[in-house]
């Protein structure tokens, strides 16, 4: 047998050099001997390296057996620790480190291993002693110092930080005519520090000192002219900026550090770069901002002729913001009329220039932004015009098919938009954009096999596409597969959707703890800091905000309807059906079943292709084999036992980092509804009455709270006390019927809020029915905020009976929105779907210009 008392030592060398099962074999000679048989490190080691081996029961059954027999060994607890780290159990492993550092306090490999979890857990006041403990233990080691000082500044003590960085810097061998990369990023993020801790003459002096030593030459003039701007030496600054365009004269932030230096001279410094940068776009765009009248006119007349000239596609875009002025909407139409009129009669911008005739693709880049441009303000029969006009002179340019599917989604014709799609990526193939875009609106139009096919030809051969994308973290897909899904009320598969997305978020949050080691040893300090704030806000990304969204209204759904078992559900319907409709309905299970059989049978052949790959992986690679996901079933999920705990879960992050959103609080009081949380509800209120007080949504739930909590009679003393003092503020000596009356009055002019105060009065009182139909179905052009959106909500308020049974009153409704959005899907008269089949790289039965006619 192996001596003792070393072999925590060899064990530990074959785990480092992950020779897993030479550690066992060393583990089973120790154990073997009786005399040493419960040896609670080598139980401990061998725990841990089963646990490398993916034998997580069996790892942690060693590794506590372990401990009981040595309590008092810090490799036990270290071991432990390190297990629990494997599992994520951050907190849990803490307890662990902090148990061995009470047998062996100053463990070097400990101490790292406790200051890292900190730093991943935010735990920064215990992170800044943890890196104390290892400056005083190591002083001569660089990262004992850099830790330490970013324990400081994330604490935002930056004066403290600051002098721990010159101290350490002190005691480095520069030489002040060399540049050495690590050093100057250590002068970098000293700077970094000064700046946000408001010491601007500091950081100033410290750029001027420390110039020659720094690589990054850029960042350090870009931080000069911020810092004289600050400390307001405008002219200096100026200079500054200057060199700065020199360099880059198509960056607009160097051109508004140079409007803040030269304030009243703005239009002054676009002048000067026309002259001076004569092919710059930028300083010709950005004076579009701010000038109004003749002198607009004049500066974008020679924006859009050097654009058009020059073929440029995305002149519209840089110019969108601009649609917000409606005086500077009106005289970009009259200029691009203009031009468009007279190429068709002279090939020139205007009959009164001079000089060279414009070539015919002028024209067409001018009825490409013209098509864009009714498209915007909601005239899609000329956007169509125009577009039309262009394809039929070019067919083969892509961003004109991109465009008039852009067109017909806006007109809320999502299936045709995702023909035209699949007509601009079929000219080109290879082009990944295109690709990616087609997918898309194939998803919206709810054909999620048609998209998975066209992004397979980007995926990885012998994988299934939509597995690939989950590798790879495609979240646009999968949030809009989730959308996709939900509109077809397949809930299990959109939820599914919704996990994946939050488990990329969670896998993402996990990987930064890579970063803490590397980034020290490699003095990427100020990425590092970024990349920390990152983390923190990292679930306030639009990506997992609509995952988020999605999958707390289904979670909502389901607790208002639970899905119920399905077959019961049929033999309760084909009770009332005749022999005919029952044939029909057999048939149609029949197919629906073989249909599932053969989706059930391709799943497990891919499942089995997969296990197959990664057995034969394992057998290759004995590298250690991370924690095996819980795999997502959709029909579990939809049938969840808690979904409003399981909506709660999804909504937690946003309460935190997207509380300037008034649709989190609003979700969040409809699942404590749900859950009869008065005060919670109370607090979901309000924070949506601090961000928006005239939310049309907010309003129905002021008025469903309102009446629950006028009704409740069993609530505690305090509670009752609370909502009697809250309720008088928001809502004065008044009753749910009058607070209702006074919102309409109020917002009469507008449909949202006239369909909410609808939906309202009807809950409140449903023999008020026929005023609240008339009400919601409003559509007179005086009234403010009519889009296809809301009138599809005030649609489906008829026919799910929020608005009590009002079928035929929907149709009528239908038809009068038809004749405003004549291309609207959701408009179509019954039996449209039929007649209209879309098919990938096919053509519909009946051309949209047709249509239109028939209209």
């Amino acid at each position: 047998s192996l001596p003792i008392p070393f072999p925590p030592l060899l064990l530990l060398k074959c785990y480092e050099h992950k020779q897993y099962r030479h550690g066992l074999k060393f583990c089973k000679q120790i154990l073997s001997n009786p005399k040493y048989a419960e040896h609670g490190e080598t139980l401990a080691m061998k725990g841990l390296t089963l646990n490398c081996l993916g034998k997580k029961e069996e790892a942690y059954e060693y590794v506590r057996r372990g401990l009981r027999n040595d309590l008092k060994s810090h490799v036990c607890w270290h071991v432990y620790g390190l297990l629990q780290r494997s599992d994520k159990k951050y907190d849990e492993a803490i307890k662990c480190y902090r148990n061995a550092l009470k047998w062996d306090k100053d463990n070097l490999q400990i101490l790292r291993d406790l200051s890292l979890l900190q730093i991943q857990m935010r735990d920064l006041e215990g992170y800044r002693e943890t890196r104390y403990q290892l400056l005083q233990l190591r002083p001569a080691q660089r990262a004992s110092w850099i830790g330490y000082a970013i324990a400081y500044h994330l604490l935002e003590d930056y004066d403290m930080a600051s002098k721990i960085l010159e101290e350490f810097r002190k005691t480095q061998q520069a030489s002040p005519d060399k540049i050495d990369y690590e050093y100057s990023e250590l002068l970098l993020y000293q700077n970094q520090v000064l700046r946000e801790g408001g010491m601007y003459k500091e950081a100033l002096d410290h750029l001027d000192n420390h110039d020659k030593q720094i690589c990054d030459k850029l960042a350090v003039e870009e931080c000069r002219g911020e810092l004289l701007l600050k400390l307001n030496r405008l002219e200096e600054a100026a200079d500054v900026y200057r060199r700065l365009l020199e360099r880059n004269p198509e960056n607009w932030a160097y051109y508004r550090g140079l409007e803040k230096a030269l304030r009243p001279g703005k239009l002054g410094i676009y002048e000067s770069a026309w002259t001076q940068y004569p092919k710059g776009l930028v300083p010709r765009r950005l004076p579009l901002n701010f000038l109004f009248g003749e002198k607009f006119r004049e500066v974008l007349d020679k924006y859009l002729r050097i654009n058009f000239s020059k073929g440029c596609p995305p002149v519209f875009t840089t110019l969108k913001s601009l649609y917000n002025v409606k005086e500077k909407v009106s005289i970009l139409e009259e200029l691009v009329v203009g031009y468009e009129t007279s190429l068709k009669s002279c090939n020139l911008f205007n009959p009164n220039d001079d000089g060279n005739l414009e070539p015919p693709t002028t024209r067409l880049w001018v009825q490409y932004f013209l098509a864009q441009h009714y498209d915007r303000i909601g005239q899609h029969c000329l956007a169509l015009e125009y577009i039309n006009a262009a394809i039929e002179s070019t067919p083969t340019l892509i961003e004109l098919f991109l465009v008039k599917a852009k067109i017909f989604k806006h007109a809320g014709n999502i299936k045709e938009a995702a023909k035209w799609m699949d007509e601009a990526q079929a000219l080109d193939t290879a082009d990944r954009f295109i690709n990616s875009k087609c997918a898309k609106y194939m998803l919206k139009a709810n054909l999620v096999k048609e998209a998975e096919e066209m992004c397979s030809k980007f995926t990885r051969e012998g994988t299934a596409a939509v597995d690939n994308l989950n590798e790879m973290q495609c979240m646009w897909f999968q949030t809009e597969c989730a959308l996709a899904y939900q509109s077809v009320n397949k809930y299990g598969d959109s939820l599914k959707k919704c996990h994946e997305i939050e488990r990329h978020f969670a896998e993402i949050t996990d990987d930064q703890f890579d970063f803490h080691t590397y980034c020290m040893r490699k003095m990427t300090l100020r990425s590092y800091v970024d990349l920390l704030k990152l983390e923190d806000v990292l679930r306030c990304h639009p990506f997992y905000f609509k995952a988020a969204k999605v999958a707390i209204e289904i979670y909502l759904k389901l607790h208002d309807h639970p899905l119920t078992d399905e077959n019961k559900e049929l033999e309760a319907d084909t009770a009332n059906l005749s022999d005919k409709e029952l044939k029909k309905l057999r048939n149609k299970q029949r197919r629906a079943q073989k249909k599932a059989q053969l989706e059930e049978e391709k799943r497990n052949a891919e499942k089995e292709k997969q296990l197959k790959n990664q057995r034969k992986k394992k057998e290759e690679d004995e590298e250690e084999i991370g924690a095996q996901k819980e795999e997502l079933i959709p029909e579990k999920l939809a049938k969840v036992e808690g979904p409003l705990e399981e909506a709660i879960k999804f909504l937690t992050p946003l309460k935190t980092l997207v509380k300037n959103k008034i649709e989190t609080h609003l979700f969040a009081f409809e699942i404590y509804y749900r859950k009869e949380k008065s005060l919670l509800m109370l607090q979901s209120v309000k924070r949506a009455f601090a961000i928006d007080p005239d939310n049309a949504w907010l309003h129905e739930c002021l008025v469903r709270f309102f009446k629950t909590v006028s009704e409740s009679k069993n609530l505690p003393d305090p509670v009752h006390t609370v909502l009697t003092q809250q309720m008088s503020r928001l809502f004065g000596e008044t009753n749910p019927k009058s607070f209702n009356e006074a919102f309409i009055n109020k917002h009469l002019n507008s449909i949202p809020h006239r369909l909410a105060a609808a939906k309202m009065m009807y809950y409140l009182d449903p023999s008020s029915q026929k005023r609240a139909v008339e009400l919601a179905t409003g559509l007179d052009e005086f009234l403010a905020n009519r889009s296809i959106q809301i009138c599809v909500k005030a649609l489906e308020a008829l026919w799910d009976g929020h608005l009590g049974d009002s079928k035929e009153t929907a149709e009528i409704y239908r038809a009068q929105c038809h004749k405003i959005f004549p291309y609207a899907l959701a408009f179509m008269p019954p039996g449209y779907e039929d007649d209209i089949k879309i098919t990938v790289n096919g053509d519909s039965a009946t051309e949209p210009e047709e249509l239109a006619n028939e209209i």
